[in-house]
């Protein structure tokens, strides 16, 4: 299906008002998307929009592939919570690395500013949850601001321990605020969201990074740190992180949504 050139016109239009967020786990290098580049992700966001309207959810595990992960056998890279708002757009919530630095913050954007971006592959993914853990988000994300960033803390590594509390990279922070939404009378740090994460049997993400690998990412950038993985893991080349691949593998196992939807721009 290709976009009427009117209603192209307004997304490109749309496109160049916004400014550009910088990618989870991406430096802030100065880039300028083509034309063709910027309608290829504006045609990503509404397919993917028109998908979501008819899947009947409100809220969905939602994915990019911002980066090539092949290697490390991982498809997709970068997950938010999207949700349909009352006026109609869907809209997303997500913590994203600010340039590549030590530090990051939650956004809200629409589907275009999340797929506006450097992307390894035009696709999209998501898992559409249960009608009650959609319920439950929803509440979370519906109320005041403090109650969805609850969790979530500045310090950023990109392969963050996924049972450590000293840095938080994006797709953890996501699916701890899942287990708080589940849980938001007993959830109260991320230790205890953590918790409920392997009560309902989350298996993480054991990625093989050499000491190469290691020393390089570490000295390179400033969104790489190791010091937060046990030293008996991380000296056996054992890096333990979550991973999209891993959530939606665990969502339908644990029973908190469905199988994964994969759209995949041609």
């Amino acid at each position: 299906m290709k976009l009427a050139l009117p209603a192209l016109l307004v997304l490109l239009v749309l496109a160049m008002a916004l400014p550009l967020q910088a990618q989870a786990g991406r430096s802030c290098e100065q880039v300028n998307p083509t034309t063709a580049l910027i309608v290829k992700g504006m045609q990503l966001a509404e397919r993917t929009s028109q998908a979501l309207d008819a899947s009947g959810a409100r809220v969905v595990v939602l994915a990019r592939a911002g980066q090539d992960l092949s290697k490390y056998g991982l498809r997709y890279s970068h997950l938010g919570i999207a949700y349909k708002t009352e006026e109609g757009p869907w809209r997303v919530v997500h913590k994203l690395n600010q340039c590549g630095t030590a530090v990051a913050a939650v956004y809200r954007q629409g589907l275009g500013e999340f797929f506006l971006d450097d992307l390894w592959r035009y696709e999209a993914a998501w898992v559409v949850p249960t009608p009650q853990v959609q319920t439950q988000l929803l509440a979370a994300l519906n109320e005041s601001p403090s109650r969805i960033v609850r969790l979530h803390v500045a310090p950023y590594s990109i392969v963050s321990y996924a049972w450590g509390q000293k840095y938080q990279q994006s797709n953890q922070w996501a699916v701890e605020t899942l287990a708080a939404a589940m849980e938001p009378a007993t959830i109260g740090n991320r230790t205890q969201a953590q918790a409920w994460m392997q009560f309902k049997g989350y298996e993480l993400t054991t990625l093989k990074l050499g000491p190469l690998t290691r020393l390089g990412g570490r000295v390179g950038s400033a969104n790489v740190a190791f010091d937060d993985h046990p030293n008996d893991k991380r000296f056996s080349d054992r890096i333990e992180t979550v991973t999209v691949d891993s959530v939606f593998a665990w969502m339908p196992r644990a029973g908190l949504g469905a199988a994964p939807v994969t759209f995949r721009l041609q």
